[in-house]
């Protein structure tokens, strides 16, 4: 214990608070802290870390410190305190661990998904938690239904929560589930297994109708991409063939690709959506989405999640149904057109050049004033050149934007000619005849330079700036260009071969780019597929200006044959005091020793993912820099070396740091090695998920979708 003398700082004394400040301090503190340290601080903190109001509520989730013995400590000091229990993502954790769940008699809502666990170890967890009441758990391979106790069963029916993640196909516990209200479903099933055999789809006999929906207010489904876990969702949802549950709310299916209609259930489904109304969440397969039915279905609701992503429907039909002619829809909170190549013009004929039909969009913004989350990429958005009614100046009027999403081409005033050529342009090609034969002159290509551009900038008043000045708070923006796609696959072989950016995107380079350093409030940034970029400078005037930036996704910026921004790069982390999760894409980077210098500035970096089809690495550098940053647990690297010095810098780093790092995950392989897609299917999902699978995460989700 310390005396109180020791916590005065600066003629203030932390223990004179009074216990409703200190309290709103602690709520912030793992809980696992507030028992191993802060408890230990005085008397005083020792009785507060005790409160029910910080014990009641254990989030443990991404805490990638905590060790096992700590969590069991903690159980054992708070087991007949907690009420709600989140261990999402703990993978680390072992059985014995997540066995002593089992003594929190009290726990109404327990989180496991990530965690180790099997059939019987999930029927003693239950058997022991009567009040339960939320429950989130993963079904892997061998979980057998037939091994739940009858008091678990006796647990699960009395459920109304459940987040279920499918590794094998299976109904899970959702047969035993009799009074379920929210029912998310996560399909992660491959079609071969490490054998190579087919995975089969056929479920358990005689379990094809068991599902219990009649409570149903919230059903989400996404699967990844593959055959099996298509075709295991559609059993999931061949139950709404008998009956569409009445009281029915939120109904989100997510899918990567093509979903064929599942005959009665999709017919039924529309029917039964149209009838109830009061819908507040809606996301169809795009083969589900005609105008009629939106009419349908949205003629009684009023949405605050709307998700048409890859619709093909155009939008003078998609958005004036969504609107049903004129209205108001004040509660639409997200909204997600990505993919919609159509959704801002009048004719589902529109090429991708065309501009688009601004009224449409001026439409949309007039009737959704509250929508905070906005997803428009995937798509070539072009405005009318010279125009007033520009895609950004509508959106700046958005003043409730706190999450965008846009194609890179939709940031531009338009292609210009020759003589107004911005300062981004790249180097003429020299004439390849006289190639080599006489001394080149220097074309003197004027790159972005802040400090001599400042005022220019301030003149040339630029439709991306308007959006950004009107839209002072956002926190998470993505500029992702229409062509783009990663290179990191999820099943298949890695993409050898970018595809062209848009003509209208090379005129989004380093002047642009600095202007979102106006977005003092950001702490999500995404930029891919940006030819434009020359030397980096605005990634620079970004890191100095938004100090609370947390999340940066980098990929294809300027040339890919070589990196020109990396001085930049190098400069720009080392203002990144905040940063905890790092990805970077390029088809050439040299992770060397500077770069992983500038790198162990980023103190409170956690999660690094670099994918650089031709990248080299030096081990040294990253071994050094792993010693340095002690709260790095994810480091991915698929690059361009050898597969032996790829396997040795792994077996290096998790030898000399898995043991203070229990949570550590580290993967060193080629990205064109054909054995990649089974690599990655080890990954936790935490991870693939959040940072290694490149994707649009504006309006992905409903909010508060889940606890």
């Amino acid at each position: 214990m310390c005396s109180d003398d020791s916590l005065e700082i600066n003629g203030i004394n932390i223990a004179e608070f009074s216990d409703e400040i200190l309290l709103n301090i602690l709520k912030y503190v793992p809980g696992h802290d507030l028992v191993h340290c802060v408890r230990r601080v005085c008397k005083k903190f020792d009785s507060l870390c005790l409160d029910k109001s910080l014990t009641s509520n254990v989030q443990l989730s991404r805490e990638y410190q905590v060790s096992d013995n700590k969590v069991k400590e903690m159980i054992k000091e708070l087991a007949g305190e907690i009420q709600t229990l989140s261990l999402s993502g703990c993978y680390w954790l072992s059985g014995s661990t997540i066995d002593q769940l089992s003594k929190c008699k009290c726990l109404v809502k327990l989180d496991l998904s990530g965690c180790r666990l099997t059939s019987l170890r999930l029927s003693k967890i239950l058997s022991s938690l009567p009040s339960l009441r939320s429950l989130a758990i993963d079904i892997n391979h061998g979980f057998d239904s037939n091994q739940l106790s009858s008091e678990s069963k006796a647990t699960l029916s009395q459920v109304k929560e459940l987040k279920q993640t499918l590794y094998t196909p299976s109904y899970g516990v959702v047969p035993c589930c009799t009074n379920l209200e929210r029912l998310l479903l996560y399909f992660e099933i491959h079609d071969f297994t490490r054998e190579g055999t087919t995975v089969s789809c056929q479920l358990m006999v005689g379990q094809s109708s068991v599902p219990h929906y009649q409570n149903l207010h919230v059903f989400y489904a996404r699967h990844a991409p593959g055959y099996v876990n298509q075709t295991v969702m559609s059993l999931y949802l061949a139950v709404f063939s008998v009956r569409v549950p009445e009281h029915l709310r939120a109904f989100v299916i997510s899918i990567p690709g093509n979903f064929p209609e599942s005959g009665p259930a999709a017919k039924n489904l529309l029917e039964g959506m149209a009838k109830n109304g009061a819908l507040e969440a809606l996301q169809l397969p795009k083969t589900w989405v005609d105008s009629s039915s939106l009419m349908h279905i949205l003629k009684l609701s009023t949405p605050s999640y709307l998700n048409f992503s890859r619709c093909t429907v155009s939008g003078s039909h998609l958005i004036h149904r969504v609107l049903n002619e004129g209205k108001y829809l004040k509660c639409l909170i997200s909204l997600n057109l990505s993919g919609c190549v159509h959704s801002l013009s009048t004719e589902s004929s529109r090429k991708a050049e065309d501009d688009i039909d601004c009224q449409v969009l001026e439409t949309l913004a007039r009737a959704c004033p509250n929508v905070k989350h906005l997803n428009l990429s995937a798509a070539h958005h072009h405005s009318p050149a010279a125009s007033e009614k520009h895609l950004c100046t509508v959106l700046a009027k958005l003043k409730s934007l706190r999450s965008l999403s846009l194609p890179v081409c939709a940031a531009s005033n338009g292609v210009k000619s020759s003589e107004q050529s911005p300062s981004n342009h790249a180097l003429p090609v020299p004439n390849s005849f006289t190639l080599g034969l006489k001394k080149s002159v220097r074309v003197g290509i004027q790159t972005y330079n802040p400090k001599t551009s400042s005022e220019q900038r301030d003149s040339d008043h630029s439709s991306f700036q308007a959006l950004v000045e009107g839209n002072p708070f956002l926190e998470e923006l993505e500029l992702i260009g229409s062509n783009f796609s990663s290179a990191m696959p999820r099943n298949e072989p890695a993409i050898r071969k970018e595809l062209t950016p848009c003509a209208r995107a090379r005129s989004i380079g380093d002047e642009e780019v600095a202007r979102i350093g106006r977005l003092r409030f950001l702490k999500s940034l995404t930029l891919a597929q940006l030819p434009g970029i020359l030397n980096g400078a605005g990634l620079v005037q970004v890191a100095t200006r938004c100090q609370d930036i947390q999340v940066l996704s980098l990929a294809n910026l300027g040339m890919l044959q070589k990196v020109t921004y990396m001085p930049a790069l190098i400069e720009t982390l080392t203002h990144c005091k905040q940063l905890k999760d790092l990805r970077l894409e390029q088809p050439y980077i040299s992770a060397n020793m500077q770069f992983f210098q500038a790198l162990s500035q980023c103190r409170s970096l956690r999660r690094l993912c670099i994918i650089s089809r031709n990248g080299t690495f030096q081990p040294d550098a990253v071994m050094s820099f792993m010693g340095t940053c002690c709260d790095v647990i994810m480091c991915h690297m698929f690059m361009g070396e050898t597969l032996v010095a790829c396997k040795n810098l792994q077996q290096a780093l998790l030898q000399s740091f898995l043991t203070e790092r229990p949570a550590l995950n580290v993967v060193v392989y080629p990205l064109l090695h054909e054995a990649l897609a089974h690599i990655i299917r080890d990954v936790p999902l935490v991870h693939l998920d959040e940072i290694t699978l490149f994707k649009s995460r504006v309006a992905e989700d409903p909010p508060n979708l889940w606890w």
